[in-house]
């Protein structure tokens, strides 16, 4: 089964209202109170809850107040065994069972727009890690560099910030992009230099026969429908939790194999390939960007569409 676990925190005085709000709903299971010993510390009431009908239920407790004078906690329930629940779930739409819960989607992505210093590691390594990849025309390398790059999290946190008209996460989400990527240049760049110096460069590349640094520095309409497709898959697997897709989105947009051209062809003074690897790193930030806005604005419209013929509030 599919449900969501609500761990609900409430004062005395809203515990009657609270219980009366989820005790009818029959999308709603394993309805427990647990009394305060002291009334300062608010009495705990637990309760599993449909996916699909969880948006509506923390809706109304939010609109109960819950959340201000107590607390909500939320979380996935791995496996509940329940012919009674099994039996509900059954005869409900399937927009009751499969709705994402928006606000932990949110809060995911929230969590994803934080940028330690790992994340700026984990950038530079992917950049000199495609490096090594163009200079030796290894794809699987270039590949590998997609995977490592955490650049997807400060988009889709872009991506939120602008739906929800939040300059804050926009501007921290753009500044950790370009201080990223530029420091990822910058020490790739280095390196690229250091491997010409040394002549480790191979011997197709040196020739000029650099099929991996072509298909990147070269954007065009096909870099542009993968970017589209990209941030559509990227969005949907967020928000439907789908990992597997997600992994394939990181392998599939050209930003960190972009950044690591742009310092090869700067290292190894090849301009039109910089600038084409700049044109495509750019072009691919924006389209994830817009894509992820549409993508989530038109998901939260659809799914809440369903719920409402499903008869579920929220």
């Amino acid at each position: 089964m599919d449900l969501i676990h609500f761990r609900v925190v409430v004062p005395p005085a809203l515990t009657r209202a609270a219980v009366e709000l989820l005790a009818p709903n029959d999308r709603v299971f394993n309805l427990v109170l647990v009394r305060a010993a002291d009334a300062a510390d608010g009495d705990a009431l637990e309760c599993d809850v449909m996916r699909g009908a969880a948006n509506g239920v923390l809706g109304e407790l939010r609109e109960l107040g819950v959340d201000r004078a107590g607390s909500i906690a939320v979380g996935d329930v791995d496996m509940m065994f329940s012919q009674h629940a099994e039996r509900i779930e059954a005869e409900q739409p399937a927009a009751l069972v499969h709705a994402p819960l928006w606000a932990a989607v949110e809060a995911h992505i929230r969590a994803g727009g934080t940028y330690p210093p790992s994340f700026y590691l984990f950038l530079v390594i992917a950049g000199l890690i495609g490096s090594v990849g163009i200079v030796t025309n290894s794809q699987i390398l270039v590949v590998a560099a997609m995977v490592v790059g955490p650049e997807y999290s400060a988009i889709t946190s872009v991506a939120l910030g602008v739906d929800r008209r939040n300059r804050r996460r926009i501007w921290a989400g753009t500044r950790a992009l370009t201080a990223g990527f530029a420091l990822a240049i910058a020490v790739t760049l280095v390196f690229a230099a250091l491997v010409r110096v040394a002549g480790l460069q191979s011997t197709a590349f040196e020739l000029g026969v650099r099929p991996v640094s072509h298909l990147i520095d070269t954007p065009d309409f096909f870099s542009v429908a993968v970017a589209v497709l990209a941030g559509v898959v990227g969005i949907v697997s967020l928000t439907e939790a789908r990992g597997s897709a997600l992994l394939g989105v990181f392998i599939s947009v050209t930003t960190i194999p972009a950044a690591s051209d742009i310092a090869v062809s700067v290292a190894f003074a090849d301009w039109h390939q910089a600038w084409g690897s700049l044109v495509q790193l750019l072009l691919n930030v924006l389209v994830l960007v817009v894509v992820g806005v549409l993508t989530l604005r038109l998901q939260r419209l659809l799914w809440r569409r369903a719920a409402r013929r499903a008869g579920a509030p929220g």
